[in-house]
């Protein structure tokens, strides 16, 4: 008699595979987490930020209005130059440095090459994204891949105006 698979079976088999993926991914922090290249949040489960860490970017030149300097919002990206995600990024960064350069920063750092910058930003992930207010306050922090789409709706989202 030939067997079929029963559609009771599948919500157990999807539990099991939710499992895995899970354990692989604590792993891979705890891995992270002992090599120094990240660290952990407080012991509430809050993240640390550092918002009074985060200086304001000044750009030179092409951000002089007068004799006025304006500061300019900015985007953090941790991740590595290994990383599937961030390798998936890497071109939506550059196109949104490139196009909204007079309008925010786009920064790029590899935690794999700069652990005390996983460390400064508390990431516990990568990617992560960090937005930050032109006067250097974190607005708001995200983990995992997102899109350029994405990424200009939550600027949109934090008040902040592009001219296209």
């Amino acid at each position: 008699m030939k067997s079929t698979p029963r559609a009771d079976k599948w919500p157990g088999k999807l539990f099991r595979a939710a499992l895995l993926l899970s354990i692989s991914m604590l792993l891979a922090q705890s891995t992270l987490y002992a090599m120094g290249k990240i660290r952990g949040g407080k012991a509430s489960g809050e993240m640390e930020t550092p918002q009074s860490k985060a200086e304001p970017v000044v750009r030179e030149g092409a951000n002089k209005v007068g004799e006025k300097t304006v500061l300019l919002p900015r985007l953090v990206d941790l991740g590595a130059s290994k990383c599937i995600p961030c390798k998936l990024m890497a071109p939506i960064l550059e196109e949104l440095k490139q196009k909204y350069a007079e309008q925010f920063e786009v920064i790029f750092i590899d935690v794999w090459k700069k652990p005390e910058a996983g460390q400064r930003y508390s990431i516990r992930m990568i990617p992560t994204q960090i937005f930050f207010g032109a006067e250097g306050k974190e607005l708001y922090r995200h983990e995992g891949f997102l899109s350029k789409e994405n990424i200009l709706a939550k600027w949109k989202q934090l008040g902040v105006e592009f001219k296209e």
